[in-house]
């Protein structure tokens, strides 16, 4: 089924280190459906991407974070890699920038080592999600049910594993995009 984002804006959150083909692959497909990509970064000029086990190519920062506002996006993709989403769970910012999609129930791509960023947003309680099986243990921890599949959708939040997942991941994530804001998660009670 082909889905349209035309006129939606789609941030892209990374920083060094993102999986170049993770970031790169998963924007064509975006703007392929009509949508509008803003890669948001720390960084103010370009980010380096890692490509197998070389330093990959440059992307150009449209947006830094220091100025970006959720509220002027409709969805965000968290490109993997090791050392960006590393990096960016250290920065309060990114982890606000992050947890304001879920507040206000707009749809989440994140793919391989992305979702170590939803743990320190602190969104990944009782959501089903998959991710790069290094990781698991860590979703599990913050109250993940982690899977190992090629691709999960739970409440608007996409997830794959790997680069080799990448179609499959691409397609739902353009589908969730498409369908735009999901119901609000119900308001965790904290246990005395």
């Amino acid at each position: 089924m082909n889905y349209s984002l035309t006129g939606k804006r789609i941030a892209i959150l990374a920083t060094d280190g993102f999986e170049q083909s993770e970031l790169e692959e998963p924007r064509l497909a975006l703007e392929d459906a009509g949508a509008s990509t803003v890669v948001v970064s720390p960084e103010y000029d370009a980010i380096q991407g890692w490509s197998e086990d070389n330093w990959g190519n440059l992307v150009d920062v449209d947006e830094s974070l220091s100025a970006a506002n959720p509220d002027d996006f409709d969805a965000l993709l968290l490109p993997g890699g090791l050392q960006n989403p590393d990096t960016l769970r250290t920065l309060p910012e990114a982890v606000q920038f992050v947890r304001a999609f879920f507040a206000a129930g707009k749809p989440v791509a994140a793919i391989c080592h992305g979702p170590l960023l939803l743990i320190e947003a602190d969104v990944v309680q009782d959501r089903k999600l998959t991710s790069f099986p290094s990781i698991k243990t860590d979703l599990v921890n913050a109250g993940a049910r982690w899977v190992d599949q090629e691709v999960v959708t739970d409440r608007g939040l996409v997830t794959s594993r790997k680069p080799s997942d990448i179609s499959a991941f691409n397609e739902k994530m353009i589908e969730e995009f498409a369908e735009g804001k999901h119901q609000k998660p119900a308001p965790r009670l904290i246990s005395k």
